[in-house]
């Protein structure tokens, strides 16, 4: 990797125009000469456009992947013979301290303490521990989940060395989610670092590729941001597995094409990335778009946003699409995936606000354009089918004009060339899978094949991969058209948390998410077969996918055929062959169970019965003030209720009321204890005596 060696430059952009324009109006062109009915111009025109737009945005991906391909081949002929690593690793001219950034919200505290032991160990294995210190930035706002949160971060310290350097801290208040969570982080503690490594709830990194990224920004002061292109790992659904596969497979030819065309001014993807905090903080600060509706507010896709921003500021933001140990997990299932896209979708509608903005680098306004682009091109896929339904409606319904224009002597006959729309269509699925193709041949060329199970395990996959990606293309489509339409028609998303793990899809959710599209299936295909059975086996693969959407959900969001395909040697990766440490270890630690402190009770309940647990959670809480009167009163009211209905009769927002005042926390849990006869039993029974935390563990961390 060598950032900040080369420099964007406006060939590249003009190259990728002119190879995505001429194909794109070559093949609209085509198309018109392909459809038969002269008398319906504007409606071939519409679908001739339509087409001309899809074929371009394929294109782009196309030449993405061819560009990567030949960058990926080169560097690997350059460094075969000695097999040296992508980024060497040399002394530094002085501790450049960095702060490791993980923003939750309400996510598995486990597991998030899981995956910062492993990175913290293998990080120490460098002998560079010192120079990192590691954050839990939460958002959560859920009392169990906060407590819980609390008690893991505790248990992670006692687990870690006394010179480990892990902090906890919660905001009172999520304003402008994930990225007003660093921003908040970075005002408070920022001063402090000159780098900062955001990650996200499942992200692990081993600790030479964050001594690599810091290596890396003090070799190049333009350096920004040099995003890395992180692996998936630990998928165990069929689904989750499939996805995983792919990534492994095709993501790196895909990121170092990325690489080539964006060069300095590339991608940022929110996570797995090492950031520069001072231009950070002082070029990065995201305004709130005016407006009501999906198209104002807050930025939700504030990654590309800041990426873009750095770059305006003469920043280098880069991409290390080769540099290895850098890791996180996808969505388990079809839905999961889709309730995360419906946020990505609106993030990205709302660049088009931004697409024109002062100053900003041609490249990233192209990444603004393709990310909005990943969205409407399932609006015109739809609409190029209801297009081409229609024409099939007219062509049956209306009798034919052989004369279209008044004074005719001779008929204008329709002529139907099937060849050449075949010729069209195996075209246009050779620009869709020959980006796969070539990873494939990548991948054997470069002797890497025994990683995904070898020669005939990885076409076997491939090809299943493939099958899979066709059957669900339209689903997706169909989801992402109408996550458009509800962004155009003003509606919000909801902020929620991300489902990690082994999750699985039920048939009642299934039935929920797909019947409308299987019973819009059953009506089009129908009415299509009705009045032309012949076109209808065009539009089969769409409609069946839909029809079957429910069983597939279902079915592909189960461990047990993953697990099955993993037995066979199928959607295997290099991380499963040969697992490297970090990884290793993190498998242990989930497998021997959470680090927690073992309680009897757990969440909210610990927080006021346990004396332990107590005082953690007060160390955190802001110190005593002297409070109005109404306030006060308030306070002993809400006690007072919680003593008489116990914790049940507790709303959530009382709940989250009494975790966030001390005072209000210690009355009841003095209360409480002080409690005899029936409503101790509310609280207190089958609770044994509680140990305290051990004294070693520090309270006085990001208070």
């Amino acid at each position: 990797m060598r950032t900040g060696a080369s420099v964007w430059a406006p060939w590249r952009g003009l190259l990728l125009a002119v190879l995505v324009a001429i194909p794109s109006f070559v093949a609209s062109q085509f198309l018109l000469q392909v459809l038969p009915r002269p008398g319906f111009h504007v409606l071939n025109l519409a679908l001739a456009v339509v087409f001309g737009l899809l074929f371009g945005w394929i294109s782009i991906g196309l030449w993405i992947s061819v560009a990567g391909a030949l960058l990926s081949f080169v560097r690997w002929v350059r460094r075969a013979p000695a097999r040296a690593p992508v980024i060497p690793l040399v002394a530094s001219a002085g501790p450049a301290r960095t702060a490791i950034v993980m923003p939750i919200f309400r996510e598995d505290p486990a597991r998030v303490c899981a995956g910062l032991e492993a990175t913290w160990r293998s990080l120490a294995e460098t002998g560079r521990s010192g120079d990192f210190d590691f954050f839990i930035l939460s958002d959560t706002n859920d009392a169990d989940a906060w407590v819980e949160e609390e008690v893991a971060w505790a248990a992670l310290r006692m687990r870690l060395p006394g010179g480990a350097r892990v902090f906890y801290r919660r905001r009172r208040s999520n304003i402008k989610r994930k990225s007003g969570n660093i921003a908040d982080f970075c005002r408070r503690w920022g001063r402090g670092y000159r780098y900062m490594v955001v990650l996200d709830a499942d992200s692990v990194m081993a600790g030479s590729t964050l001594v690599s990224l810091v290596e890396a920004m003090e070799r190049n002061p333009r350096a920004g941001l040099i995003q890395t292109l992180p692996a998936a790992v630990g998928q165990n659904t069929l689904f989750g597995r499939i996805q995983q596969f792919a990534s492994r497979l095709y993501g790196p030819v895909f990121a170092a094409g990325l690489e080539f065309w964006h060069v300095n001014a590339g991608h940022y993807w929110g996570h797995n990335a090492i950031i520069r905090v001072a231009p950070f903080v002082r070029h990065c600060a995201l305004p709130r778009l005016p407006g009501r509706g999906a198209f104002g507010g807050e930025i939700m896709s504030h990654d590309f946003v800041e990426a873009a921003l750095l770059r305006r500021a003469g920043w280098d933001v880069c991409l290390a699409s080769s540099l290895p140990g850098s890791y996180e997990e996808t969505p388990p299932t079809l839905l999961d995936e889709l309730k995360r896209d419906r946020r990505w979708a609106q993030g990205n509608l709302q660049h088009a606000r931004l697409v024109f903005a002062r100053g900003l680098a041609a490249p990233h306004r192209v990444v603004f354009l393709s990310g909005i682009m990943s969205y409407v091109s399932s609006l015109l896929w739809l609409s190029f089918l209801a297009l081409s339904s229609l024409e099939v409606v007219l062509h049956a319904l209306v009798p034919p004009s052989y004369f279209p224009r008044a004074h005719m002597l001779f008929p204008v006959w329709p002529v139907w060339h099937p060849h050449w729309a075949l010729m069209l269509f195996w075209f246009t699925l050779a620009v869709l899978f020959l980006p796969k193709v070539l990873s494939v041949a990548l991948a054997i060329v470069n002797r890497r094949t025994r990683e995904f199970g070898g020669v005939l395990r990885l076409l076997a996959g491939v090809v299943l991969e493939s099958v899979l990606s066709a059957l669900l293309a339209p689903v997706r489509m169909l989801f992402h058209t109408v996550f458009v339409l509800s962004v155009l028609a003003g509606r919000k998303t909801q902020w929620g948390p991300q489902a990690r793990g082994d999750a699985s899809t039920s048939w009642h959710q299934a039935l929920r998410y797909h019947t409308g599209g299987t019973l819009l299936a059953l009506l089009w295909g129908g009415a299509i077969y009705a009045l032309s059975p012949a076109y209808f086996w065009w539009l089969a693969p769409v409609m069946g996918a839909w029809v079957m959407a429910i069983p597939v959900s279902v079915w592909i969001s189960r461990v047990g055929p993953g697990v099955w395909a993993r037995g066979l040697g199928l959607f295997v990766t290099p991380e499963e062959r040969n697992p490297p440490p970090v990884l290793k270890r993190l498998a242990q630690l989930q497998t021997e169970g959470p680090p927690l402190v073992r309680l009897p009770l757990r969440g909210f309940l610990a927080a006021v019965v346990d004396p332990g647990v107590n005082a953690l959670h007060c160390a955190f809480l802001r110190g005593r003030t002297v409070p109005a009167e109404g306030v006060g009163l308030a306070r002993q009211q809400l006690v007072l209720n919680a003593l008489k209905g116990g914790p049940r009769a507790l709303s959530a927002r009382e709940r989250m009321r009494i975790l966030m005042d001390r005072d209000t926390l210690v009355a009841l849990h003095a209360r409480v204890w002080a409690l005899k006869g029936p409503r101790a039993g509310y609280w207190l029974d089958g609770l044994a005596r509680p140990a305290p935390l051990p004294s070693r563990v520090s309270l006085k961390m990001s208070v």
